[in-house]
């Protein structure tokens, strides 16, 4: 007998991380016993949950609370078909020992992919070039550039991304250089990335891509200090989030170092508040947090979290099961 399953997540997310063939797989593996459900929906009618064994999730998800797990006596497992489960989990959930995997990992290859393109269109003064031309109308002379060949770049923190990205960089004729203070030795070899420090990463680096996770203990890590240590028309990329970096502090550095590039695809707050330099300096580019999955891409999230459900009912072992402490970490 099937077991059975509910979708719980907001309905503007259901189609772009459930497709409509990762919708066909489900229905084969589960028995699916109600419409998608939201936080409003069970809020109004918890007990359509009595009967759940297996929620598939993703953003938009409700706080899995005490009094809302009291209504789901047989729930087993979630399939998160996103990433973080910060705004979800709770004790009560951990203390229930059900099982939880997220599609971090899925979201982590158009994060990849993403600073990839940043990383090599800098490589050439892409930014220096664009911004330039645009606010001077004029054509600018081209200029040494550390290019593709024999240049450096610098990953800050060797989690799924920045591993992802390593791989992705090996393709190059690139020197790859890490900051990461949990990496072991030899994982950085299989990556073929050299373990630095971070004042070395930053001072050694073409490019930087911070790819850290936002934690107490990362906040402001990023400070002036760092930037302003960076070599001539260099470019510090941020895909991670914005309260890594010190951001009056490099505010303050770009002020000082026009030929730095910073390219932030996420700030602190977000957007920036209205009269934030980050708006006027002519040498940062802002994107609308654009990195992660977006449209299409979602559904990759989709079948992570499908493939997850299927090793579960098989009795393999799970690739991206969630832990209390992982999770924390991923926040």
């Amino acid at each position: 007998m099937k077991p059975k399953a509910i979708f719980l997540l907001s309905l503007g997310a259901f189609p772009k991380i459930y497709d409509e063939a990762g919708r066909a797989r489900i229905n084969e593996l589960c028995d699916i016993i109600a419409e998608p459900q939201t936080s409003e929906s069970v809020e109004a009618n918890p007990d359509i949950l009595n009967d759940v064994e297996i929620i598939f999730s993703g953003w938009g998800c409700p706080e899995m609370t005490a009094e809302l797990l009291s209504h789901a006596p047989k729930l087993k497992a979630m399939f998160y078909g996103a990433g973080s489960v910060k705004g979800i989990v709770t004790p009560e959930f951990w203390a229930r020992n059900i099982v939880l995997t997220s599609s971090w990992a899925a979201n982590a290859v158009p994060v990849a992919e993403f600073a990839l393109a940043e990383i090599l269109f800098s490589l050439k003064n892409g930014w220096l070039y664009v911004l330039g031309m645009k606010r001077d109308r004029r054509y600018y002379d081209r200029i040494d550039c550390a290019g593709g060949y024999k240049s450096t770049v610098a990953i800050i923190s060797l989690g799924m991304i920045g591993r992802k990205l390593a791989v992705r960089l090996k393709e190059f004729d690139i020197k790859v250089i890490a900051y990461d203070p949990f990496a072991k030795a030899e994982d950085a070899a299989d990556l073929g990335v050299e373990l630095v420090s971070l004042d070395e990463a930053f001072r050694r680096a073409d490019v930087v891509s911070i790819h850290t996770p936002w934690l107490k203990e990362t906040e402001n890590m990023i400070g002036g200090t760092l930037i302003r240590s960076m070599k001539p028309r260099s470019t510090l990329i941020n895909t991670s989030r914005g309260a890594i970096i010190n951001e009056p502090e490099m505010c303050a550095v770009l002020a000082e170092c026009p030929d730095i590039t910073a390219v932030l695809d996420v700030t602190h707050p977000e957007p920036p508040v209205a009269d934030s330099p980050l708006w006027t300096l002519p040498n940062v580019v802002l994107t609308p947090h654009i990195a992660g999955s977006l449209s299409g891409e979602c559904s990759r999230m989709g079948q992570y979290a499908i493939d997850e459900c299927e090793r579960f009912l098989k009795g393999e072992p799970l690739k991206y099961r969630l832990t209390e402490e992982m999770a924390r970490r991923m926040a």
